[in-house]
């Protein structure tokens, strides 16, 4: 069969069309459930790249220490745009079963868009908790069309993923696996730039990091959240890695970060020492009292990521991290009425990663946003939920 050119072309977008628009008819009660918490999380996204991207000059992305504000402006705008087709699409469907799709919520980023160092890292966060959320919510979905839908849409977010991890200086693709989150995971983490309304879903405990200084392999984490009160004598943290098949469990206070970890790591406090499971569909609850928080170990650097920093050089040892409280960082437990106490540790003075000079800090996790040329007073936010 010979097709023309225009004929290939209306073929080649025509699964466009039909994820956009289906026909018209009936699924169930999970994938509805799974379509609306779709559809906000990525209006979440498309208003996050929208807001950055009317905040930030191309100056700020140089003081920030990129070699051209072209480059981390250009992705950002594909982004923003894949977000918002995200959103048409997954409204369309919610449209096509008879469904109205959510549209009231309301999303403040305000204390983590106070400049592009704290920017960065809250956006490669947010495509992996993207990630982490259609993988946790597979096997939720019983409509085979829808499902492969989202997969075509994961797909997509992993390539942002992989793209905000050159641009925080870090390795590209750092895991053979991504790590499954389910949708009271997500809002765990993501819930406190939400509000205006209710996804019914109860969110996990808000779970924060409150080390001051670089974390790697070999910190001790101490943690903080409004579930943890009183003794943690029996309490265990868990850390999980993409691929693998149980969390490491590790006393509370014995929560050690352990060699070998490069890129991403969700860590959740639980109330036993029993591993919880890697697969969502196996993973138990129970026990969990606070997290996940999604943090990152960026123990090793490629060229790639330093090439695009206008201080980068092959072979450049793996940047730096520098952690603040959650309290200076966002709004994330100030909104759930509990604040950690200490003091923000002051950036190296010579390294590639001191806000003091313009360049870029790599920050560790969602809670852990890095400082800024002059530490900003974070505007408290609303909804539950940790950042």
């Amino acid at each position: 069969m010979h097709l023309s050119t225009a004929s290939f072309l209306a073929v080649a977008v025509a699964p466009i069309a039909v994820l956009a628009a289906p026909v018209r008819r009936t699924t169930d009660p999970g994938t509805l459930t799974v379509l609306q918490f779709a559809n906000v999380l990525e209006q979440l996204e498309t208003n996050f790249y929208q807001q950055a991207l009317t905040k930030f000059q191309p100056s700020d992305f140089t003081a920030a220490g990129f070699s051209s504000a072209s480059i981390p402006v250009e992705e950002f705008t594909v982004i923003q745009s894949d977000e918002a087709t995200h959103v048409t699409a997954i409204q369309s469907f919610l449209t096509s079963f008879g469904a109205t799709p959510l549209t009231t919520c309301q999303f403040d980023f305000t204390s983590v868009l106070t400049d592009v160092s704290t920017m960065l890292p809250v956006a490669r966060i947010v495509e992996n908790v993207g990630v982490g959320a259609y993988l946790g919510a597979a096997h939720l979905v019983g409509d085979v069309e829808v499902l492969t839908a989202a997969a075509s849409i994961v797909t997509v977010e992993a390539r942002h993923q992989t793209i905000l991890n050159v641009l925080s200086g870090a390795t590209a693709i750092s895991q053979a696996f991504d790590i499954p989150l389910l949708p009271q995971e997500v809002l765990a983490i993501a819930g406190a730039f939400i509000s205006g309304c209710d996804l019914g879903i109860t969110p996990n405990a808000a779970l924060s990091v409150t080390n001051t200084g670089t974390i790697g392999p070999g910190t001790s984490l101490q943690f903080s959240s409004p579930a943890i009160n009183g003794s943690t004598s029996n309490f265990h943290c868990q850390m999980l890695v993409g691929g693998l098949p149980f969390s490491i469990s590790l006393p509370i206070d014995q929560c050690v970060v352990p060699s070998g970890i490069n890129g991403a790591v969700a860590i959740w406090v639980t109330s036993d020492d029993q591993p919880l499971n890697g697969n969502v569909v196996q993973r138990g609850s129970n026990a969990i009292v606070a997290g996940p928080l999604l943090t990152f170990i960026d123990s090793q650097s490629e060229t790639l990521g330093q090439m695009v920093h206008s201080n980068g050089a092959a072979g450049a040892p793996p940047p730096s991290t520098t952690i603040v409280p959650p309290a200076q960082a966002s709004a994330l437990l100030s909104s759930l009425g509990s604040t950690p106490t200490g003091t923000p540790s002051t950036p190296p003075t010579n390294g590639t990663n001191n806000a003091s000079n313009g360049n870029p800090v790599i920050a560790n996790g969602i809670s852990m946003v890095p400082v800024p040329t002059s530490t900003p007073t974070p505007t408290p936010g609303s909804g539950s939920g940790s950042y």
